[in-house]
């Protein structure tokens, strides 16, 4: 392998890396699956660069863990598919999952669920963690100690990916809360009142009243206690440690930032004692961003930019509507914009038309926990609509609303009517947007299996949108004329991906259990008619009752059935297959 640049500056180990990703995916798939030391390539030359600097897949390991192990084997397949960034949520209400040196309390409270009481220091069972701690076949408790995540942290690294770690405030605080409370309580036994308050998350006295998404009512920290900030910063300056010690660059921290739910702080007898009546009165978002601007001050310390999603970069006017909050802008803090349905489609193009860096998160197109269709048989959430690998590639980045067509229920948008007064991303600010992500919310992720399920075939689309340059279809304003140019490079892409991508995937780092689609079949006039979603995958069929097999019979073209039973499945030429349909007469 001869490897070239453009020019010298541009020869680096990660140009040298992606070239041979590129190398190893141009391989016959074939060899993959019977691996031979017999192959050629043609000569050819590659002249690749990536569309976008910023490349990333968050998973959230909070409300179900997943193992060391586990993330890098995501590592691995992110790097293959040539994603830079693994954003991992490490805390949020239901559990917290890194070791901070200092705060054993973390991890020995809050990295694990058990049935409790609703007030006691622990943290109650969720998302099928079951009543206890620690049981086979859950997923609810684990944490990685400090060398788990130093380890993390430089496998990372050999694969050119940075770990953007996010721990969550000032709400989904739950589990820190809870932790926190025992260390409080601990302390105070001792007689030691000064230990007990200098981490301490809540105020006792506080009244406010909230419910939050997750249907909380004790899961915000209060924002007028400097034992917050030192909490903060405690956990802040260990993560940096560990970038120091495995001796690797920490450029960025999440902070979550998002869902403080309407009531938060109103009650707090020192909020309204530190803060200043106007703000308060402005509500719960204005305090949020008072929040933001004091931790902020710790990030700096740190040499750190803030990142958090979208709820970082707004504030509410005069006149109750969210705006981008303009003292955060010019790169101080970096929204994840996630929103772009119900009426919100342009606020990605509204902060970065307001100088914040932008990193495009969209729940339509990127959310990958969301149901591949609406198949009762299918998985996952769908409160954001169905997310399946054509969402994650048909996406415009600069132009969302040339491909936002539906609701989340899957209803036509009427765009003239709903895009018309909307704000268009301003040639100048294309720059602020850093990249693209895909999320993977863990509520219905029970195991690794489901995680898997959920990210491939997903994550090939998304790699596509984030690398590839500019599509044809994404600047052309004719909307016939763009759908006959969307319809075309999706059949060149599907074609890959049934023939190749997908089989590839049986085998690669030990193999995946990706999504095949199951077909769709259909009698007419007495006759089979079938079809598949993706072309180039083989469908096989019994009508004895008997289970489907690879060594079934193949479907080929429409047949006349009776009344009988005939069970379908569709495989790639791995011999992995989908589910089971069954149609009869």
């Amino acid at each position: 392998i001869y490897f070239l640049a453009n020019r010298p500056k541009n020869r680096t180990n990660k140009g040298l890396f992606y070239g041979v990703q590129s190398l190893l995916g141009l391989l016959p798939v074939e060899l993959f699956l019977n691996p031979s030391d017999n192959f050629q390539l043609e000569v050819l030359t590659i002249n690749d660069k990536p569309r976008f600097g910023y490349r990333g897949v968050h998973i959230d390991v909070a409300r179900n863990f997943q193992s060391k192990e586990m993330v890098f084997k995501i590592i691995d397949i992110l790097a293959f598919y040539k994603i830079n960034t693994l954003h991992i949520h490490l805390t949020d209400d239901e559990g917290w999952r890194l070791e901070i040196p200092g705060l054993p309390e973390l991890t020995e409270v809050g990295s694990f669920r058990v049935h409790t009481e609703k007030d006691a220091n622990a943290v109650h069972p969720s998302y099928g963690s079951g009543p206890f701690a620690h049981s086979p076949g859950k997923s609810g408790s684990g944490f990685y100690t400090r060398g788990d995540f130093l380890e993390i942290l430089k496998y990372a690294a050999k694969h050119h990916i940075r770990i953007i770690p996010e721990v969550n405030f000032p709400g989904h605080a739950r589990a820190a809360i809870k932790a926190m409370e025992t260390r409080y309580q601990e302390y105070l036994k001792s007689g030691n009142e000064v230990a007990a308050n200098e981490f301490r998350l809540i105020d006792p006295e506080d009244t406010s009243e909230y419910i939050s998404a997750q249907l909380f009512d004790d899961n915000v920290v209060n924002i007028a206690l400097e034992s917050v900030y030192n909490f903060i910063d405690k956990v802040i300056g260990e993560i940096a440690n560990m970038y120091i010690e495995a001796e690797l660059p920490f450029k960025i921290l999440h902070i979550g930032g998002d869902e403080v739910a309407n009531g938060a702080w109103l009650g707090s007898p020192i909020v309204k004692e530190k803060i200043d009546k106007s703000v308060i009165e402005r509500g719960t978002a204005n305090l949020h961003a008072e929040f933001t601007a004091k931790v902020l001050d710790i990030f700096t310390k740190y040499g750190l930019q803030m990142s958090g999603w979208e709820e970082v970069g707004l504030i509410k006017d005069i006149n109750g509507k969210f705006i981008p909050n303009k003292k955060f802008s010019g790169g101080a803090v970096i929204p994840y914009v996630w929103n772009n349905l119900w009426g919100s489609q342009d606020l990605a193009y509204r902060l970065a038309n307001s100088d914040f860096p932008v990193v495009l998160c969209h729940v339509a197109n990127f959310y990958f926990d969301m149901a591949y269709n609406k198949d009762p048989e299918e998985s996952g959430l769908y409160w954001g609509g169905f997310v399946d690998t054509y969402n994650a590639w048909h996406y415009s980045p600069f132009n969302v609303f040339s491909t936002t067509l539906q609701d989340q229920m899957g209803n036509k948008i009427d765009t003239e009517v709903e895009y018309k007064n909307m704000e268009r991303l301003k040639p100048e600010a294309r720059k602020n947007i850093m990249g693209i992500q895909a999320q993977h919310w863990a509520e219905t992720i029970l195991n690794h299996e489901i995680l898997e399920y959920y990210i491939l075939p997903k994550l090939l689309g998304l790699a596509e949108s984030a690398w590839s340059k500019e599509r044809i279809w994404e600047y052309t304003d004719n909307p016939l004329l763009r759908e006959k140019q969307v319809d075309d490079s999706w059949n060149v892409f599907a074609n890959t991906l049934a023939q190749k991508e997908l089989p590839r995937l049986s085998k690669l780092f030990g193999g995946f259990n990706y999504r095949i689609p199951p077909p769709g079949a259909k009698i007419i006039d007495g006759n089979l008619f079938v079809n598949t979603s993706l072309p180039g995958l083989i469908v096989k069929y019994t009508d004895d009752g008997s289970e489907v097999e690879f060594s079934s019979k193949t479907w080929i073209e429409p047949f006349v059935v009776s009344d009988k039973e005939i069970k379908l499945k569709t495989y790639d030429i791995s011999g992995k297959s989908g589910k089971t349909v069954i149609i009869m007469q």
